[in-house]
């Protein structure tokens, strides 16, 4: 197995996705799906522990796909409507309570993750955009936007801007200069970072993709829980499966370009933290879109590095292997050592 550093495409752009082993490995107390499944079920809300008990996993994406199972079998059965509505409403309650957990337990704000470790986590993502590489990441938190907002990343540009109100006043000297919400669009054509499934800070106005800063003297994690008690959640991708997965984000503009733009990549891949499971099958598409960019020519993604934690996730990732159209090399993902 190689180790991460073994990489000799120099060349070539080279990009990374991560996944919950990239939280988890910061803290796994706080992002495991144990930890989610715990503060879900100390809820006691009687739909979800029937529910519980009945799937008996702790398998988020296995309980939302056996949800919409259960409802799309009730639909074809002509079962009794308010059956139908029960299992959608659990369905809903389940996803907005995983959102409700991811808050709740996330650190209060950025200084809460140590210099040294922010600075090693800063350290590991430059590698990739400072060498004309983007960051992909399929995780809800904020650990990924704390750490690039410490150290003050000049190259991590996230597609979200502010718009000048007042740049005549200003240019005359007769304003301080004002501007307005942090809107994405406004530098999308130099995006660098994509949250493929969305994350805390990211809000849909119906009108505007938004992302919720520091206001009011309160901490960022404040505000979005604000929203949240108002019943305005961010842009999350909490579907069951790979196709719920990818429709859900095909119906959200900002979503659909994160998911194009990893589409479209040229170079080489490392994902961190992402295994590949039957529920992101979505993402090894992507994966082959970019590997079949340009096919007779060298503008498109020659391999992929995945890294692996154990022999079991080795085993898996060899019997999967046939699903890539490029390059599959395996390394071992402690070499990484990301939080230092």
């Amino acid at each position: 197995m190689k180790k991460l550093g073994d990489r000799s495409h120099k060349k070539y752009a080279k990009h990374l996705i991560m996944g919950n082993g990239f939280s988890m490995s910061y803290d796994h107390k706080i992002f495991s799906y144990n930890a989610l499944y715990d503060f879900i079920d100390n809820l006691k809300d009687p739909t979800l522990s029937k529910l519980f008990n009945v799937i008996n996993t702790k398998n988020f994406e296995l309980i939302m796909r056996q949800l919409d199972s259960f409802i799309e079998i009730a639909k074809a059965f002509d079962t009794d409507i308010k059956l139908i509505e029960a299992l959608e409403d659990a369905n809903k309650l389940l996803q907005t309570s995983l959102i409700d957990a991811v808050s709740e337990l996330h650190p209060e704000h950025v200084f809460e993750v140590e210099e040294d470790r922010s600075k090693a986590c800063f350290d590991f993502l430059s590698d990739f955009l400072k060498n004309d590489g983007k960051v992909f990441s399929t995780n809800y938190d904020l650990l990924l936007y704390w750490v690039l907002l410490r150290n003050e990343s000049k190259e991590a540009n996230d597609g979200f801007g502010r718009e000048h109100l007042n740049p005549v006043e200003t240019r005359r000297g007769q304003e301080d200069a004002e501007y307005g919400e942090l809107f994405w669009g406004k530098h999308k054509d130099d995006q660098k970072v994509f949250h493929v499934h969305g994350t805390l800070p990211i809000f849909d106005t119906g009108t505007e993709i938004e992302k919720e800063v520091y206001r009011d003297r309160r901490y960022l994690l404040a505000n979005i829980k604000e929203r949240m008690n108002k019943k305005d959640y961010p842009v999350f991708v909490t579907a069951g499966d790979g196709n719920e997965k990818l429709n859900h984000i095909y119906h959200n503009r900002y979503l659909t370009f994160c998911y194009e733009k990893l589409s479209s990549i040229t170079g080489y891949l490392v994902s961190f933290g992402f295994n590949f499971g039957e529920y992101d099958y979505h993402i090894i598409d992507a994966v082959n879109k970019a590997a079949k960019r340009g096919a007779q020519s060298g503008d498109k993604l020659f391999s992929i590095y995945i890294g692996v934690y154990s022999p079991d996730d080795l085993e898996y990732i060899k019997s999967i292997q046939g699903k890539f159209n490029c390059k599959v090399n395996v390394y071992n993902s402690r070499t990484a050592n990301i939080w230092g």
